[in-house]
């Protein structure tokens, strides 16, 4: 019996040197969190990183109090099945967004995330010099600014933000998140699509990506796939690859928020039917998938939080049919804030099943 404890406690031994130090470290450097006992216990004395970890502490805290925590209360009852659904996840127009698309659906097995900032080279701490750091870390903290504080990045910065020469691309971010969730990178890979749908050498295919497998607080292994892509009708018939890719996952879990009034367009109807189609659920704020494309006969809809309308940026995009299901139903207002509405009392969002 001694043996066979000792052989499990070497197996566990084993799992555990067999995650990537260099990458789970960088990630907790770049989140602000301890770095005593990982490769990069000699940069946490760093006076730049201090100031760092004070202010993403600072930031988290808040974030914690107004936001995450009230998410996870909310998510097991209203989203029923499908918050303990361990299938992939959608998220579409995400951008770097894991922190959302974890709170919401933290037992997915693996999400898939698209957008069109670019993946960007594996953090290398130890090749930036120490005197650039302070901006690197102050530039990545400005990139999180609007999705700290009003839960969704602003496309336009982010442009500006991921291209900076140290720290650049969405996967910096995601090493905050990931951090930040109580998770630990096993590895880091960056991956490339052909037109099928299948996995190419890097930069052989079409589109880029990064695949990102970790342990969750729970200790189980989940997968975190990031793909630079545009999800226009046009440019989804020039390169199918990520569509084939989604097609291969079977059905998911389906988060959509601040997406830009997209698919409100006829621009952008492949990823909208193919999101009706594959999905077990769908979670959304007024700028996803139109209200009008939900076929009650198909679909169970359940509204909360008051719907406002567009911000004036998409007053373009009003929904009446969407109002009217709103005052029939008087949801009652969010704790959270969710979408462009930021205010928790003007926020919205849609929760829908199909039959």
């Amino acid at each position: 019996m001694k043996r066979l404890l000792f052989f499990f406690s070497l197996l566990s031994c084993q799992a555990a040197f067999a995650l990537d130090p260099i990458a789970d470290a960088t990630a907790k450097y770049l989140a602000g969190l301890p770095v005593r006992g990982t490769p990069l216990e000699s940069h946490g004395s760093d006076p730049g990183w201090a100031t760092h970890a004070t202010d993403l502490d600072r930031a988290w805290e808040r974030l914690e109090k107004q936001q995450l925590s009230k998410i996870r209360a909310w998510s097991p009852p209203a989203l029923g099945a499908a918050y303990e659904d361990t299938g992939p996840m959608f998220y579409m127009f995400s951008g770097p967004d894991f922190l959302y698309a974890n709170a919401f659906f933290p037992n997915a097995s693996t999400y898939i995330l698209c957008g069109i900032e670019p993946v960007g080279p594996v953090p290398d701490i130890d090749k930036i010099p120490r005197h650039i750091l302070p901006s690197a870390l102050a530039n990545l903290r400005k990139s999180l600014d609007s999705v700290l504080s009003w839960s969704f990045f602003i496309t336009k910065n982010m442009k500006v933000d991921l291209r900076q020469v140290q720290l650049s691309g969405t996967l910096p971010v995601l090493y905050v998140f990931l951090a930040r969730a109580g998770c630990t990178i096993d590895s880091v890979t960056p991956v490339a699509l052909d037109r099928d749908g299948n996995f190419v050498p890097e930069g052989k295919g079409t589109t880029p990506g990064v695949k990102i497998v970790f342990l969750g607080p729970s200790g189980r292994e989940q997968t975190l796939y990031y793909f630079a892509s545009d999800l226009a009708d046009w440019a989804i018939k020039a390169n199918p690859g990520f569509g084939k890719f989604c097609e291969q996952q079977g059905n998911g879990v389906t988060l959509l928020k601040a997406a830009s009034y997209l698919m409100h367009s006829n621009n952008f109807s492949m990823v909208r039917g193919f999101l009706l189609a594959h999905s077990k659920l769908i979670l959304e704020d007024d700028s996803g998938i139109p209200f009008r494309f939900f076929d009650r006969n198909k679909w169970d809809i359940h509204l909360f939080g008051r719907y406002h309308g567009p911000i004036n940026r998409f007053k373009q995009h009003p929904q009446p049919d969407l109002a009217q299901a709103d005052a029939e139903s008087k949801p009652a207002p969010l704790e959270f804030s969710f979408g462009y509405q930021w205010q928790p009392s003007r926020s919205s969002l849609l929760v829908a099943t199909p039959k």
